[in-house]
């Protein structure tokens, strides 16, 4: 539509009516699109009804050199439209991740012959095909390509491997992944043994055959196996057996003194006692102890995926950081996956997951991950509170981000990030309803024990919450109304108010747990020794060396910038993430340089000089900063009530 005739007219209405026509274009093109344009997959919806007839699956992983699992696959069908899934939303990673670009040579038969398939046009997890009258099932043979990468994140080595089911199946759309019963089996290298939820039905030479199972319990029951691998019992006489099954890069790493046994025995008996149920009718912890196989952490219902490096046992004085980790992923059975966020829950793997309640689901799984691992001892009180001391910090220091997002905003950085490294960590934040939230849950505990003067605690709540219908491993859902109303039956108060203020606003005042549990976060220029620890472990830091709260920088042992804090002095002097620091004040950069000059520029106003090799060449910068070393501590408020030390005590 031309607009010349308009000419003769005021300069503001010619205006107004160039912007209606404009409006008018962009409606009429926008229609155009949606009438002529719809773009959608052509996935069938799942539904809650039984697929008819049992999966075959058979995953050859016994190539331990290429790391290539071979697949075959029997799926019972009817003649007719058939679309297969792969895996795309992962539980555990609350993000669509599933790594379909691995899935190789996919051919499908019946009969002996080929079919022909197609990937959905929108939806490169969906492939369609058409099974021909008188067909009853359908091969299908693939090959899943790990990761060959030599960076630490192999899936399978020479010595051990981890298998994930989501990694290696394809299923049929229409269905709720609990109504189809998947019959698996599996061959590894010769003489591995194994770990797995999965009940073994048989076993022929390398090969072991499971019983059947729904995908739903079949993706949630990963295998650990591995050449040098070690069985323990860590609960001797209970009622539901408890095994930590250990693969390693060598035979030596295997061995745990009594003392380190009784602790792992201690961390399953304080989260039965903390809960006062179970929900798994066994329940294994899948523990890696290499510098080859990726380290891990996921959980789920009947095991979990645990991965640490190979001295974790041998070198245990010198390793409190990461300890957490068994704890952390042995409380996800009881929150998480048995009782779980609403929008969390989906009836397949294909169903987008919400993940609003991450703060529930992660931030209060982090905080009883910490107090479990001190109640069983695997960590000393000292230990905890240096950890918990290091938490406080960042979010006192080091996450400006709350300026502009909420703690709520962080759960959807799954989604958003994939995990990925990200160039300005404390301005964007990263998944902070794990530390954000358990900053939150200890200010709970500490309020749920003012109120009832001592005489209830968070403990109840996750009895009254995670702890029904002991034995049961069937999910139960929950929403945010569900756990205002637990929290008021423990103790009566406006949690609603409480959580949104934290949850929902910006700023929130998440160092508030400190002082109520009777502490405050100070700083000195000395490490804790379990920060000393953590600057000086390959896992779970890989070497980093932490500034930021002094200058503002974190970085490898190679001098690397890790991360650089917003509007923290090294920012503000130009430092870049990503940069390489070379030389401080002249001379060849190390951590006790640098340590050196920031301790020398308290008592000067010179800036420190950096130069850094950023993106080809380089650079020095002045950093105008003079308060010296900074490192976070926890020490007691006098004259108020240690609650802290309640929390971590042992339960009896």
């Amino acid at each position: 539509m031309s607009l010349a005739p308009l000419a003769g007219l005021p300069a503001g209405t010619h205006r107004a009516l160039a912007r209606l026509v404009v409006a008018i274009s962009l409606a009429l093109a926008v229609g155009g699109v949606c009438a002529q344009d719809v773009r959608a997959d052509q996935v069938p919806p799942p539904q809650d009804t039984p697929y008819p007839g049992t999966i075959a699956i058979h995953v050859d992983a016994s190539d331990t050199s290429q790391g290539i699992f071979r697949v075959q696959e029997t799926i019972p069908v009817q003649a007719g439209a058939l679309t297969l899934l792969y895996p795309q939303w992962i539980p555990g990673a609350h993000s669509p991740i599933g790594p379909v670009a691995m899935l190789a040579g996919l051919k499908l038969s019946a009969n002996g012959k080929a079919l022909k398939w197609k990937r959905d046009e929108y939806n490169v997890y969906a492939f369609h095909l058409d099974v021909p009258a008188g067909v009853s099932t359908v091969d299908a043979t693939f090959q899943y390509l790990s990761s060959r990468a030599d960076n630490g994140g192999f899936e399978i080595t020479d010595r051990m491997m981890d298998m994930e089911w989501s990694n290696v199946a394809l299923y049929p759309a229409g269905y709720f992944s609990r109504g189809i019963t998947f019959a698996p089996s599996v061959t590894m290298a010769h003489g591995w043994q194994f770990g797995t939820a999965l009940e073994t039905a048989s076993q022929s030479g390398d090969t072991t055959t499971f019983k059947p199972v729904t995908f739903n319990n079949l993706v949630d029951s990963p295998i650990y196996a591995g050449q040098y691998f070690k069985r323990v019992d860590l609960n001797p006489g209970g009622d539901a057996p408890v095994h930590l099954d250990i693969v390693a890069d060598a035979p030596k790493y295997l061995e745990m003194t009594p003392e380190q046994l009784s602790v792992h025995r201690a961390l399953v008996t304080q989260a039965v006692k903390l809960f006062g149920s179970h929900h798994y009718d066994h329940y294994d912890f899948l523990f890696s102890l290499s510098d080859q196989l990726g380290a891990n952490g996921t959980e789920h219902h009947q095991s979990s995926e645990d991965g640490m490096g190979p001295d974790y046992f041998t070198a245990w004085k010198d390793a409190a950081p990461g300890r957490d980790l068994l704890a952390h992923e042995y409380t996800h059975s009881w929150n998480g996956k048995f009782r779980r966020p609403a929008d969390l829950w989906t009836p397949n793997f294909n169903v987008p997951m919400g993940d609003s309640l991450l703060w529930v689901y992660e931030g209060q799984t982090q905080y009883w991950g910490y107090v479990l691992t001190a109640r069983a001892g695997m960590w000393t009180a000292q230990d905890f509170r240096d950890a918990l001391a290091m938490t406080a910090a960042n979010y006192e220091r080091n996450r400006q981000g709350f300026q502009w997002r909420t703690l709520e905003d962080t759960t959807n950085d799954a989604t958003a990030a994939h995990r990925s490294s990200l160039p300005y960590r404390s301005w964007q934040m990263s998944e902070d309803y794990y530390s954000g939230g358990q900053m939150m849950w200890l200010e709970v505990d500490a309020k749920l024990r003012a109120l009832t003067h001592d005489s209830k605690s968070l403990d109840d709540f996750a009895k009254a919450f995670f702890g029904v219908d002991n034995g049961s491993y069937v999910t139960k859902t929950y929403t945010f109304d569900d756990v205002v109303a637990a929290l008021d039956g423990v103790a009566k108060y406006d949690w609603a108010s409480f959580l949104r203020a934290r949850v929902d606003t910006l700023n929130p005042p998440l160092q508030n747990g400190l002082a109520a549990t009777g502490w405050k976060l100070v700083y000195t220029d000395q490490e804790s020794a379990y920060e000393k620890q953590y600057n000086s472990r390959p896992e779970p830091s890989r070497h980093l060396y932490n500034f930021a709260w002094s200058i503002g920088l974190t970085m490898t042992d190679k001098g690397q910038v890790n991360d650089v804090r917003w509007d923290g002095p090294a920012f503000k002097a130009g430092v870049s993430t990503g940069a390489t620091l070379v030389a401080v004040n002249g001379q060849t950069y190390s951590n006790d340089v640098l340590k050196a000059a920031i301790t020398a520029a308290k008592a000067g106003k010179s800036p420190i000089q950096l130069m850094l090799k950023y993106q080809g060449g380089f650079k020095t910068v002045a950093v105008d900063y003079h308060d010296g070393l900074q490192y976070p501590h926890l020490v007691r408020i006098e004259g108020t009530p240690d609650y802290l030390s309640q929390i971590i005590a042992a339960r009896k």
